[in-house]
């Protein structure tokens, strides 16, 4: 079942792209008035087409689904000895360069503003999302040097506003790419009044973090990590390790062999690295205090062993729900869309010049996996994930490669500024070499989904 919905996802997501990239195409030769032929989903041989409208344009579905293509009334591609002469003014290349221009960028465009309505309606109904509230820094961390407390909430990062554990982890890699100081205001209590808290401004140094950190989980790196509940035990399992032991729903475990125990996970980490080994628990039950002795149960899994106490112990991190009006939530979505796309260019950037590894680079089978992922988890994840990729689209399109529509606006960018055409012999070279650097990428791509899905 798994497998079928990763699938089914997977073709959502790339046919709602595929098929807004190239309407994008579509709509925009319309409006210049450019003769449309054949609207194809998908690749290579037709196996479904209709023909509509005055033009008769055939809208086809092809066998391959990785892709899809607007082909229009153009000299390059067809002959037109037996094109009516009241079409002739149709042919693609007959059109002014301004004309090819918005013609060639609508694809991508229509990505950007995919993602933005996208993005504009999540805000609108409301993300709920964890709150930017830290957890105590390991010691020694990056974190840790930068004065983290346990409980801090993180306000602002370099001014800038954050609001939840995404929108700092997204300020977090914006800096950490270019191995900037973050400054970073939190809320803390403060000690001096009771009930009340203080700002402080913290320095967080990202240059310690190597090419292969920012990989992963790159926060956790620098010693930032989500604040989580209080130790407290939900269902206990019967005839487990905790029942037997007399642990009872609603225990607060404050210590284990006398050592303070931060938060849940604290605990359950503690409790798994013990399989086979006497615990003592020391806690509160009702407001009254207890101590008693839980040996977890050893359990083996992909070659580890660790340690069980079959008790629930909710982890879940402070969440919050904020929804915005029309006019604001389209000002987030277009900012959060030109900061992606920003973002990805600089990424890419990186990899040129070696600072970022190519292993940050995916293809289908990656895209297809997260794309199952995140249908599992919920609608709000998977539309996010949709208008992800959408800019992530536009993006690699307008990247000055032949063949792609960035190399084709390459080539018209040059006949504004010469008043002459880029000549066939130039442009059949450039598009082998394009093919070329895209055969590359395809293949770098689909080497790192394999190696990711054997690890």
């Amino acid at each position: 079942m798994m497998l079928i919905q990763t699938v089914l996802a997977f073709l959502v997501v790339l046919g709602t792209l595929v098929v807004v990239h190239e309407l994008g195409h579509y709509l925009a030769a319309r409006w210049c008035g450019v003769k449309v032929l054949r609207f194809s989903v998908g690749m290579g041989r037709i196996v479904w087409s209709r023909r509509f409208g005055r033009d008769q344009t055939e809208w086809a579905l092809s066998a391959l689904p990785l892709g899809g293509y607007v082909k229009m009334l153009d000299a390059r591609e067809q002959d037109l000895s037996k094109i009516a002469p009241a079409d002739l003014a149709r042919e693609f290349t007959r059109q002014s360069v301004w004309r090819r221009i918005i013609i060639v960028a609508a694809g991508p465009l229509a990505n950007f503003l995919l993602a933005i309505l996208v993005f504009a309606g999540l805000y609108m109904y409301g993300i709920p999302e964890p709150t930017a509230r830290l957890r105590a820094a390991p010691a020694h961390s990056a974190a840790a040097q930068a004065g983290v407390q346990a409980g801090d909430l993180v306000t602002r990062v370099n001014g800038q506003a954050v609001d939840s554990w995404s929108t700092l982890r997204w300020k977090m890699i914006d800096l950490a790419v270019d191995r900037e100081v973050a400054r970073i205001e939190v809320m803390r209590a403060d000690p001096q009044r009771p009930g009340a808290s203080r700002t402080e401004e913290l320095r967080l140094r990202t240059d310690m973090l190597s090419v292969a950190d920012l990989e992963g989980d790159f926060l956790g790196k620098l010693g930032l990590d989500l604040a989580r509940p209080a130790a407290v035990l939900g269902r206990i399992g019967a005839d487990g390790p905790a029942e037997r032991a007399g642990l009872r729903s609603g225990d607060a475990i404050t210590a284990i062999d006398g050592r303070p125990v931060a938060d849940a996970v604290a605990f359950v980490e503690s409790v798994r690295a013990a399989p086979g080994r006497a615990l003592t628990l020391t806690g509160l039950r009702q407001g009254q205090p207890f101590t008693l002795s839980v040996t977890p149960a050893p359990v083996s899994k992909d070659g580890k062993t660790f340690g069980r106490i079959q008790a629930e112990v909710p982890m879940a991190p402070e969440m919050a729900v904020s929804s915005s009006g029309p006019i604001k939530a389209l000002g987030q979505a277009v900012v959060k869309t030109w900061d992606t796309s920003t973002l990805t260019l600089r990424m890419l950037g990186k990899m040129l010049v070696g600072e970022v590894s190519w292993k940050n680079i995916t293809g289908p089978i990656t895209i297809a996996d997260y794309a199952g992922q995140t249908a599992r988890i919920g609608i709000i994840s998977f539309l996010s994930y949709i208008a992800f990729i959408s800019i992530s689209l536009g993006v690699m399109n307008l990247l000055p490669i032949p063949v792609l529509d960035g190399g084709l606006l390459l080539y018209y960018s040059v006949e504004v500024l010469t008043g002459r055409p880029v000549s066939e012999r130039f442009g059949e070279l450039a598009q082998r070499a394009g093919i070329g650097i895209l055969m590359t990428l395809m293949m770098v791509a689909m080497f790192n989904d394999i190696v990711r899905l054997i690890s």
